[in-house]
């Protein structure tokens, strides 16, 4: 247990699964309800947020390193792939699409990025789903600027390069159907 709590250092950044990308700002310890507490203190810079994690509680809480490049790899493949979309109820699929995303799984994020993404010769997206849309796609983003160490705004448009690049051969045939 202690490797693991020795896991993250002031500077890393990390995945934090409900919120994305965050930075460890600062490792504290705290007495709190009469026990001694060594909390990671984590700070979300776009939603201006400040964290404190328990270290003991990184592990059930799932808070992660960033993905590796092979995964990286994964998800940007991920993104070229053909749309999966359920023939359920919307609000179903809205619910498996947030679950999704507050995984923290990088390819899992990739993957609702891809289903949700129109082209612009596409029928407009309900406000819904373009709200889903964009958390998955901001979030994908944040963690490859992060890797890439570039900025969000770069490296969404790298995302919606790969998206716009692939994703014409899939709607090309729908007004035949």
């Amino acid at each position: 247990m202690a490797s693991k709590a020795d896991a993250f250092d002031v500077g890393d950044y990390v995945v934090y699964p409900k919120h994305g990308v965050g930075r460890v700002i600062e490792l504290q310890s705290e007495e709190i309800a009469g026990m001694q507490l060594d909390l990671y203190v984590l700070r979300f810079e776009k939603e201006r947020m400040t964290l404190r994690v328990p270290v003991n509680k990184v592990e059930s809480i799932g808070m992660r390193k960033l993905s590796s490049d092979k995964t990286l790899k994964e998800a940007m493949e991920t993104l070229k792939g053909k749309p999966k979309v359920k023939r359920t109820m919307w609000s179903r699929r809205a619910q498996e699409y947030e679950a999704k995303i507050n995984s923290g799984e990088i390819v899992l994020i990739a993957e609702v990025t891809r289903d949700l993404f129109r082209p612009d010769d596409q029928p407009e997206q309900s406000y819904s789903e373009r709200q889903i849309f964009e958390a998955a796609s901001s979030r994908l983003a944040r963690e490859l600027a992060a890797m890439e160490e570039t900025d969000e705004a770069t490296a969404l448009e790298k995302i919606l390069g790969v998206l716009r690049e692939h994703a014409p051969q899939y709607y090309e045939n729908t007004e035949e159907a």
